[in-house]
């Protein structure tokens, strides 16, 4: 059986992408890591590495290695974590890609609690509309709403999200508040570009199943906060989670319309790859992410 260092001295030189940092990193030399990646291509008989003075690129069999050199090196970080005790020792980062809408409303929150009771983890979040590739870039999980995309990953549904169509007492003081989807070609309808509906189609309740109103508007924008704000200075209606202006619309900042006729309902999910070995920092954060989002569950 292969000793079990030759995965873990692999699996941290490829994450380091140097044998000099991957060397710091365990505690080695530089001159040992790289007599034992090259005793170990001999012993297995093929090459693992194309070296080049500026980066370390995996050929098809080392990509196989890796994967599982990835298996072994959580194997033995779930199994240190059991000994220890979950939470007493529980180190390292966590990397998270967001849309900027879940970045700025509840998450925060959330990851402040989450370090306040694992202060040795560290959270690394990006906020990026764009559709990440969470393997390929490297992130343990992501926040996306709406369908699981791949079913090579898993999704934790946290919480259902309701979208509402409201607008600015300012704004209703000069345009009647509209009591049908038909009504919506007299009003200005500000656009939130980052849904997969598109930006100036709303969806509604019909009686034979949901339908898309095209509407018009003088303003696109693809960030929420943006939209928001448009809405509040009294520039128009916004179609959006009812997260993003729960607050204003219990102060009387925002007005809801429509209310019956809004359709569009989605799903938010913690998602990410399959693994055998799931670390456990990633299962508490995941756990901890769907209880604050259950207990704010009245807001969405």
């Amino acid at each position: 059986m292969r000793n079990t260092d030759d995965f873990l001295i692999f699996y941290h030189l490829i994450e380091q992408g140097s044998f000099s940092k991957a060397a710091e990193h365990i505690g080695l030399t530089k001159s040992v890591v790289s007599k034992r990646m090259t005793r170990l291509e001999e012993e297995l008989g093929v090459q693992l590495l194309y070296r080049t003075t500026r980066k370390l690129t995996l050929t098809e069999a080392g990509e196989v290695f890796f994967s599982h050199a990835r298996e072994v090196y959580l194997s033995v970080q779930n199994a240190e974590d059991a000994m220890s005790g979950l939470g007493e020792r529980l180190s390292g980062t966590i990397r998270i890609t967001v849309p900027t809408i879940s970045g700025e409303l509840i998450l925060p929150k959330a990851i402040a609690e989450f370090s306040e009771k694992y202060p040795e983890i560290t959270i690394q979040m990006d906020l990026d509309n764009r559709f990440v590739d969470i393997v390929e870039e490297g992130y343990d999980l992501a926040i996306r709403t709406g369908m699981l995309p791949d079913s090579s990953f898993i999704a934790r549904r946290l919480v259902e999200a309701q979208w509402v169509i409201c607008g600015a007492p300012s704004y209703f003081a000069r345009h009647k508040a509209p009591k049908s989807y038909q009504e919506l070609d007299k009003h200005n309808c500000l656009a939130y570009s980052y849904q997969e509906t598109g930006a100036t189609e709303w969806l509604f309740k019909g009686k034979s199943g949901p339908f898309t109103v095209r509407v018009n508007g003088n303003f696109s924008t693809n960030n929420a906060s943006s939209l928001r704000s448009a809405a509040l200075l009294g520039q128009g209606l916004v179609y959006v989670p009812r997260i993003l202006v729960a607050d204003d619309l219990a102060r009387g900042e925002l007005v809801e319309v429509l209310r019956d006729q809004v359709a569009k309902r989605l799903g938010i999910y913690a998602i990410y790859p399959y693994t055998r070995h799931q670390p456990a920092k990633i299962r508490l954060f995941i756990e901890h992410l769907y209880q604050c989002y259950q207990q704010h569950k009245e807001k969405f």
